[in-house]
């Protein structure tokens, strides 16, 4: 016996080779490579169900047509043979009948006057191709004196075939793709995690990628918090160069840790995720409450080193730039509030901006002097430049 398909859409309009690439990034996607498309599809189903509990999940269902219905012929040799027609025979009638003799008997015709070629063809009307029986009723043209039907040599019946072939580096691939609603990528990330776990083991040499926006989501967040550290750092070793003491630069970063926490305590009070905004409006707050706190730091250590004790220079350094930090900081927080109050894209920034701004003010204002005071209580009032041009240096040359 052997077995042809012919789709529902004309030989050959089914089955083709996906490109991942032309297609659009799905919300959430889930890719399974492996050698044995068998046993791939079992898992992935394993996998669908499991994610299909996941309540924000919404619309999960396969990205390849896996089973595109078809019509099924299965040619029986010994029949065929007895009618005098061969497999290859009963396959070229077919093609003929369903598709176009295109594929069988390529014709040229060159027109005498242009020159031009035009291809000529023979086709059945769609019309003609209707149901099981049309194709039954289609004969085998095999050159000699009988012409048998495909129905008395072949069982035509209805069947399925996978419409559709993706690869990934020569992987045979499946994907599941979904929509989120009702909660954050992030949050509904991990619970597709879980459901993978569930899935249980996959077949051998079977991987799972978790795909579609959820991964530039883990990368430009990855890449956030890198940034942000090394902002941290370049601050600090920018401020220790500045004032030539590394107790100092820790005395400004003190902010930092505050910021972040006023940021993290807003966004839990107003039910706001941790996204690509926030962590804007982060940097954006830690960026002002720093300036203030530099702010402090120098008008401090200039009252320090005119020979007041560090308590005291603390204490005259907020009550002499109190109000521009105080004016600095409720101005962009006042204009933050609109933004904080507007549409889900915008609000995370200012809501982060917001608190972030609120707790820096505070400790600048409150704890960044008592910091001061301790660690600066027994430094020397020397001037610790290095550079001879100096005339404050005492590597000055006389």
């Amino acid at each position: 016996m052997s077995r042809m398909s012919a789709s529902a859409g004309g030989a050959g309009g089914a089955v083709s080779e996906g490109c991942q690439l032309c297609r659009r990034l799905p919300l959430t996607e889930v890719a399974v490579f492996g050698p044995d498309l068998a046993a791939t599809r079992t898992y992935t189903e394993r996998v669908r169900s499991e994610m299909s509990k996941i309540p924000e999940v919404r619309d999960l269902e396969f990205e390849q047509p896996l089973d595109y219905p078809s019509v099924d012929v299965k040619v029986d040799r010994v029949m065929a043979g007895q009618q005098g027609v061969t497999v290859s025979q009963v396959a070229k009638s077919l093609s003929e009948a369903t598709a176009s003799s295109r594929f069988t008997n390529p014709n040229y015709w060159e027109d005498p006057r242009t020159g031009i070629a035009f291809q000529v063809q023979v086709q059945y009307p769609q019309s003609s191709m209707t149901s099981l029986q049309d194709v039954q009723n289609i004969p085998v043209m095999p050159g000699g004196g009988q012409h048998p039907l495909i129905g008395d040599v072949a069982k035509v019946d209805y069947g399925t075939v996978r419409g559709e072939f993706d690869r990934h580096n020569s992987s045979r691939m499946l994907s599941l793709s979904a929509n989120v609603v009702g909660n954050d990528l992030g949050r509904v990330s991990n619970s597709i995690d879980a459901a993978i776990q569930r899935a249980g083991t996959p077949p051998r040499g079977t991987t799972t990628q978790v795909r579609g926006q959820i991964a530039p989501m883990h990368e430009t967040l990855s890449n956030l918090r890198t940034g942000l550290l090394l902002a941290v750092l370049v601050i600090f070793l920018l401020l220790a160069a500045n004032f030539q003491s590394l107790r100092l630069a820790f005395v400004v970063l003190i902010t930092t840790p505050a910021t972040i926490c006023g940021v993290a305590l807003m966004l839990f009070a107003t039910r706001t995720s941790l996204n690509i905004e926030s962590y804007m409006g982060a940097i954006m707050a830690i960026g002002v409450g720093t300036a203030n706190a530099i702010l402090l730091v120098t008008f401090a250590e200039e009252h320090r080193r005119a020979g007041g004790a560090s308590i005291d220079a603390g204490m005259e350094a907020v009550r002499e730039r109190m109000r521009p930090i105080l004016m600095t900081s409720l101005a962009m927080i006042a204009g933050m509030i609109p933004m904080a109050l507007a549409a889900e894209v915008t609000a995370p920034l200012g809501r982060a901006v917001i608190g972030g701004l609120l707790a820096a003010t505070l400790v600048n204002l409150s704890v960044l002097p008592l910091v001061f005071s301790v660690v600066q209580k027994r430094a020397s009032t020397a001037n610790a430049s290095l550079d001879p041009e100096d005339l404050q240096s005492r590597w000055t040359s006389q």
